[in-house]
Order: structure tokens, then C-alpha cells, then sequence
């Protein structure tokens, strides 16, 4: 008989120890995700580009589930980057909701307008750094990934290499050649 109450003693202990290390955990896991809430919805509230009372915030585990609406994809992609960043998440689930479509439409130009740019000072500064390339000469055009090289050349060799830097930059779908070759004039 006191080997029976010992025993439901010691199950009664073990019991009440692992509830306590349990409810213990959920506390500091409940807590954790409180306070990355609060991050989060501070973050989109200080974002002077986003209207933060139309984005709501709900955190379990370290994911973020961001819902609302915005006003176009770029309000969308900013709110979920803006959160990504913050320490402690784990993950951002972006269920907002674009409320402008034709914005849509205008932000996808002006990010491929963006790349471009991007494509371009990216191409001509590897033009510029090559010793075996005339990059002063080559004006170098991007539209929707495309590149155009233009100018003049010393060699059939140089217009290769610098379709190749072209090539391999990148976001660069493909390069249109428009380079020639300088005609050598031999001094007497």
C-alpha cells in the first residue's frame, strides 16, 4: 500500500512539473509572438508609404500573417519585406489584398523601368572595369531585359567578350550586337 501512494505521489509530481514546464513554454512562446506583433505593427505604422490602418497583423509561432488591403503590388511586396525583417519571424504569409489593379499595371512598368536601370549601370560598369574591352565606346541600351550594344570595336575578339559581360549579367534576357569594327588606318 505505501509502494501504491508512492508511487501515484511521484506520477502526481512528474505530472504537475511537466504541466508546469508546458504552460511555462506557452507563456514565453505567446509572449514572443506579442511582442513581434507589436514590431510588426509599429514598423508599418512608422512606413510613411503605407497606410497602416488598412493592414492588420496576427502572429503564431513566429509567422506573420499580414492581412488587409492596399493599394497597388509595391504597397504589397513592402509591407511583407518591411516585416520579414524584423527579428524573431520566422515567415510572413501576405494575404493582402491590391485594391487598385490598374496601379498593378503601372507599378510592373516601373519596376521593369527599375531593373533596367539596374541591367544598364550593371553592364556598362563591366564594360568599364574590362582592360581587354574599349568600354568609353560602347553605349550600352536596355529595354525589358534586352540590351543593346552600340559603338565601335578593335577587334572581333573585343565585340565578343563584350556580348559575353552582356550576356551574363543578371536579369538580362538577351543583347541585340550593334557593335562594329574600327577600321585600322595604318600610319606612314
Amino acid at each position: 500500500m505505501k509502494l501504491t501512494i508512492l508511487s501515484v505521489i511521484i506520477a502526481t509530481a512528474i505530472s504537475t512539473a511537466s504541466l508546469n514546464v508546458s504552460a511555462e513554454n506557452t507563456w514565453k512562446d505567446g509572449a514572443k509572438d506579442a511582442w513581434i506583433d507589436g514590431k510588426a505593427e509599429s514598423t508599418l505604422l512608422f512606413n510613411s508609404n503605407l497606410n497602416s490602418f488598412d493592414i492588420n497583423t496576427d502572429v503564431k509561432n513566429g509567422t506573420v500573417i499580414l492581412t488587409g488591403k492596399v493599394k497597388n503590388s509595391v504597397d504589397k511586396a513592402l509591407a511583407e519585406e518591411l516585416v520579414a525583417s524584423l527579428e524573431g519571424v520566422t515567415k510572413v504569409d501576405n494575404r493582402l489584398s491590391v485594391v487598385d489593379g490598374k496601379s498593378e499595371e503601372h507599378d510592373d512598368k516601373v519596376m521593369q523601368g527599375l531593373k533596367d536601370s539596374k541591367v544598364e549601370t550593371v553592364v556598362k560598369t563591366r564594360l568599364l572595369f574590362e582592360s581587354q574591352v574599349s568600354g568609353l565606346d560602347i553605349e550600352v541600351e536596355v529595354e525589358n531585359g534586352v540590351v543593346t550594344l552600340v559603338g565601335k570595336v578593335k577587334s572581333s575578339a573585343e565585340r565578343d567578350l563584350a556580348v559575353a559581360i552582356a550576356k551574363n549579367t543578371n536579369d538580362v534576357k538577351s543583347v541585340v550586337n550593334k557593335l562594329e569594327l574600327k577600321e585600322i588606318v595604318a600610319s606612314n
